[in-house]
Order: structure tokens, then sequence, then C-alpha cells
């Protein structure tokens, strides 16, 4: 059985976002929040005290929050992919789950959303 992994968090990361498939969704920004769950082996890091063994979680949030906000998006569904995407392949991360959800977009709801899991050796 393989060893469980750690976990990083960042939780509630807001980003106004283009995001919808209504006409008045693609001109006008609203909140998107991301929540991201990094699965790694965090030993190294612990024992060496260093920031170069662990992930920044600014620069991730920043770079998240860049891509985000700087393209438009019919789907949430797919602002998650994108995003395991890159924490995949830009942030040597082996495993994540994204949770991306949307506030007020069913008017009784709190957010709708969607939460996916992706591991490094199912991306290149």
């Amino acid at each position: 059985m393989p060893e469980a992994l750690d976990q990083v968090f960042i939780e509630g990361l807001e980003i106004e976002a283009i995001i919808g498939v209504y006409d008045w969704e693609k001109t006008t920004r609203q909140i998107v929040l991301i929540d991201l769950v990094l699965g790694q082996d965090n030993r190294r890091a612990a024992s060496r005290d260093q920031l170069e063994d662990a992930v920044n979680y600014d620069t991730l949030a920043r770079r998240i929050t860049e891509f985000v906000a700087g393209h438009p998006f019919d789907l949430i569904e797919t602002v998650a992919e994108r995003c395991a995407e890159i924490v995949l392949r830009e942030f040597d991360v082996p495993q994540l789950s994204i949770t991306v959800r949307k506030p007020g977009a069913v008017d009784n709801a709190a957010a709708v959303g969607v939460r996916i899991t992706r591991h490094r050796n199912s991306h290149t």
C-alpha cells in the first residue's frame, strides 16, 4: 500500500473572474473561491526548515490568481482542470484536490462548485 501523503492547503482563494455561459456573465467579473489541497511528503521541508524544500504558498496563490483572473471561462469545471494542470506541472506536487466554488450562482444556495483530484502521473 502506498504511503499516505501529507497535506498542504490553501482555502478560500478569492479571485474576480469572467466566468459563466450567460451573456451578462461574459462582461461582468464575478467572485470564484478556490481551495487547494496538495498531497506531498513534507518531511524534508520540516527537517531542513528551508523554503526551497516546500511549496511556496504565496507563489502558488499568485500564479493561480493571475491565471484565473486573466482568462475568461464558461465553466468552473474548466477552471478546476486548468488550475490542476498548472499546479502539477509547475510546482512539483504529486497529487492535489481542487475545489472551485461560484457563490451566488443559484439563488437559494450559498455556492455551486466542483471538486477534482488529480495526480502528476496522470498529466504530462
